[in-house]
């Protein structure tokens, strides 16, 4: 051929991912985002999340698919001493609540819901930012899998592995940073680059 195709990196495109303004549907699993406290962080690994007390949607434990949103809280920390978890959540029955002094703003589980959702842009006045929210009622429906960000390169890689063996294996890929239960992930350099790369890495660009 006289015009060859030069293809150099790729990124994967997963089903669990929402798009920002996009309804979550019930019953399935999605990547969201948790941004807590470097203190706390080992502790939520270990013996997973503990509900709220109350918030803007009452009780429950409040993540996000934009994790922007995540790595503003805590509110008021030094982000030297944030970090912030993906994860997977099964959202179950999704209530959406999308103005303030909704009839089920706090009594969504009550009413048979697992998971409540603020669109992005709603017209809650407590959401400056316009950005999403979800607030999940049972812990249990949340697993944590990867630290996201953490500018601690020392406890990044620790609670990395506390999460790995935490879900059933301490064995990690260093480059996609998923488990290996089918044994060591087979790591080659890029046939352009030279890099070391995995094939289960969800993004990979050529340097010139």
């Amino acid at each position: 051929m006289d015009d060859a195709i030069t293809f150099s990196g790729w990124e994967s495109v997963s089903d669990n991912t929402l798009s920002a303004d996009e309804d979550p549907k019930s019953g399935r699993t999605y990547t969201m985002y948790h941004g807590t406290h470097l203190r706390i962080a080992k502790t939520i690994v270990t013996n997973g999340f503990q509900q709220s007390k109350d918030g803007m949607l009452g009780a429950g434990v409040y993540v996000s698919r934009n994790i922007d949103k995540a790595k503003c809280y805590p509110l008021n920390t030094d982000k030297k001493e944030k970090v912030v978890f993906k994860l997977k959540v099964r959202v179950g029955r999704v209530k959406k609540i999308d103005c303030d002094n909704h009839p089920m703003q706090k009594t969504w589980h009550q009413n048979g819901y697992d998971c409540a959702w603020v669109p992005p842009n709603s017209s809650i006045s407590a959401i400056r930012t316009g950005r999403e929210e979800d607030c999940v009622w049972d812990p249990k429906r949340i697993t944590v899998v990867d630290v996201a960000c953490c500018m601690d390169d020392a406890k990044r890689k620790d609670l990395r592995k506390m999460i790995h063996r935490q879900n059933g294996t301490d064995d990690m890929c260093s480059r996609c940073h998923q488990n290996k239960p089918a044994g060591r992930h087979d790591i080659q350099p890029c046939w352009d680059c030279g890099e070391n790369i995995c094939p289960f890495q969800r993004k990979h660009a050529c340097h010139p």
